[in-house]
């Protein structure tokens, strides 16, 4: 009964008959804000997004291709810049340190991986087909330090976040492999190929 007779106030026939109508005829204040808040969220929804630029993948080594650059020495170091060249027909990405091992003419490693040089951020490089990011290999000259030599013949080169590595022909001459100033150290990859 009572909502019934709330129905009959809101109906505006209350007022004319002299009762009080306990539902004024036009809406107050508070249920017009409130009605166009409710309908607020409906037109942003219905406004257009920008569209998202889709998301760039990392190579994969199946998509790459490695070579080692010209040494650029200085100081008694050597200093040879190991680049990846994307080979596919996608854009990827990038990002960190290369895996680097040096091995003789019979595929064993010799001398330890190549440590991370210190005070390196990692950024992130895309590479469009045929683009290039480059590393830094460096290591002081074994004639130089005195450092024990080898002469690799191959370097294998894993790309960033990758298990498998590429090898690469060493022409580099002989690298350290134990005792004073043998190590070697890589950069974090840059864009192009080399200083």
């Amino acid at each position: 009964m009572a909502v019934l007779g709330m129905v009959s106030a809101c109906g505006g026939g209350g007022a004319r008959d002299g009762g009080s109508a306990s539902v004024p005829a036009s809406p107050s204040p508070v249920s017009a804000s409130s009605s166009v808040a409710s309908t607020a969220p409906a037109v942003a929804t219905t406004a257009p997004s920008p569209a998202q630029p889709a998301a760039v993948d990392r190579c994969h080594t199946s998509e790459l291709r490695a070579s080692v650059g010209r040494n650029d020495p200085g100081a008694g170091q050597r200093n040879f810049p190991v680049v990846l060249t994307n080979a596919s027909d996608r854009t990827c990405t990038v990002r960190g340190f290369p895996g680097a091992a040096f091995l003789d003419a019979s595929g064993r490693q010799v001398g330890p991986d190549p440590r991370r040089a210190p005070n390196s951020d990692p950024v992130t490089v895309t590479l469009a087909p045929g683009r290039s990011a480059w590393a830094g290999l460096t290591f002081s000259h074994p004639e130089v330090s005195g450092a024990e030599a080898a002469a690799p013949t191959t370097l294998l080169v894993t790309p960033p976040d990758e298990r498998d590595p590429l090898r690469v022909p060493w022409t580099g001459g002989t690298v350290p492999v134990s005792g004073n100033a043998s190590s070697v150290r890589l950069t974090v990859l840059a864009p192009g190929t080399g200083p």
